[in-house]
């Protein structure tokens, strides 16, 4: 009964939510004071050192590592000054956690036309998940992501073109995977969405002519010329400023990376070994195939292609959660952090979900995922800390069990968003937020 009238309180879940990271953020300044094994993520200081050299006249990218947008080293250029301002960023991502689920709770209310009570329970999967706040509160920049994202899918579904298309754009420079949501949006706004859900022609294009000038309606136009216009623009300026190292850096370095700490990718051990350097290397002979080159092939074939074209109009938010789940259970490097870009999705797909329905499923599910970060992690300790050579089979078997549980996972996502028919709700949300 308390629970229950817990979650009938908007005031009472988001305070606890705040309470929440106020809590680790304190108890982080504790940890970082007294244990060897410090609280702070070693990205918030290389976020950091970067504001610092800004606020010395200097580049970010003076800062070893640092391999984000100028953007987010001037947002927190408050760090540099004295005292507990070193803090800012942390406070600044955990507000943004807050941002992202009181936008999360606005969608579930009127997108999905759920009661107060009900919309706050999802909403609190990511609102009061400790390992959401903990990572925020670390000194991770994820959760400012998070605000960035869920607000492209309010003004998409809301029908806020502009805004949509200046949001993508803003999205993708501040971090570039948010670019796998373009396919889906583009082909969520159909005429069919544009005429308020009314039934779709039932005569074909004549020509394919006839066809491209059907599929180039007003609002893809928008979004696209508003996007690009918008990500190159920030993009110009960021290159007039630093130069070649903010393209190298924050781009071309990430089509090359080879990091394997903590990686849970089944990539791993291969970028390992390919990171060491190699003796008695013949020149003479032909280059070998870098297989973990060629990931990004399934990678983008599957979160922004096939999914896209396959659910994106059967239900949007819940297709975006699976183009995410997928580029992060293929992508090559994958860490904790990663995982906060598909759980922000989860409140808007758990209500209809298999996983939700059927109890043994769900159970089943969170159970071989919780247990597959586990066994990994065993083998990352003894690895990193014991100096224990675990790599073969003990880290390589964890990174392909892990693989393959969140492979199964993609599976019963798609599934149920398939097996929806597409829904005309964005009608109504279009009328309650203009």
């Amino acid at each position: 009964m308390a629970l229950s009238s817990f979650f009938r309180s908007s005031r009472a879940v988001f305070s606890t939510a705040i309470l929440l990271r106020a809590v680790f953020l304190v108890y982080g300044l504790f940890q970082d004071a007294f244990s060897p094994m410090k609280y702070t993520d070693i990205d918030y200081f290389v976020f950091t050192d970067a504001a610092r050299f800004i606020s010395q006249g200097r580049s970010p990218y003076a800062r070893d590592t640092y391999r984000y947008t100028p953007l987010l080293a001037w947002l927190i250029y408050p760090t540099t000054w004295q005292g507990f301002w070193f803090s800012f960023g942390k406070v600044l991502f955990a507000i943004g956690d807050i941002v992202a689920g009181w936008m999360m709770f606005r969608i579930l209310r009127s997108y999905q036309n759920m009661p107060q009570e009900r919309a706050l329970k999802f909403a609190s999967i990511w609102l009061l998940n400790p390992m959401v706040a903990t990572i925020s509160t670390r000194g991770s920049s994820e959760g400012l992501l998070g605000v960035f994202v869920i607000a492209l899918l309010w003004a998409v579904l809301a029908k806020r073109i502009l805004v949509a298309g200046l949001l993508l754009g803003f999205a993708v420079h501040f971090k570039i995977y948010p670019f796998i949501y373009a396919a889906s949006i583009v082909w969520w706004l159909d005429d069919d969405q544009i005429n308020q859900g009314r039934a779709a022609k039932t005569k074909t294009p004549d020509s394919i002519v006839t066809q491209a000038l059907h599929f180039l309606n007003p609002q893809r136009i928008t979004l696209a010329i508003t996007s690009l216009a918008t990500f190159m623009g920030l993009n110009v300026v960021m290159y007039l400023s630093y130069g070649y190292p903010f393209l190298e850096h924050s781009y071309f370095y990430h089509l090359t990376r080879i990091d394997h700490r903590h990686n849970f990718s089944p990539y791993n051990t291969l970028l390992h070994l390919n990171s060491s350097p190699k003796a008695n290397v013949d020149h003479n002979s032909p280059p070998s195939l870098e297989l973990e080159r060629l990931a990004f092939l399934p990678q983008l074939l599957l979160s922004a292609i096939m999914i896209p074209l396959a659910l994106s109009k059967k239900d949007l938010p819940s297709t975006m959660l699976a183009q995410t789940f997928a580029f992060v259970t293929f992508n090559k490097v994958c860490t904790s952090q990663y995982f906060l870009w598909y759980m922000m999705f989860l409140p808007f797909y758990l209500p209809d979900s298999t996983l939700l329905r059927s109890q043994p499923i769900g159970l089943t599910a969170l159970t071989l995922w919780i247990v597959g970060q586990v066994f990994w992690l065993q083998q990352g300790y003894q690895l990193e800390f014991l100096g224990r050579s675990t790599f073969v089979p003990g880290l390589w078997a964890a990174g392909i069990l892990f693989f393959l549980v969140n492979a199964g996972i993609l599976g019963i996502i798609i599934g149920d968003v398939s097996a929806k028919r597409p829904q005309a709700r964005a009608v109504r949300f279009a009328k309650k937020t203009s």
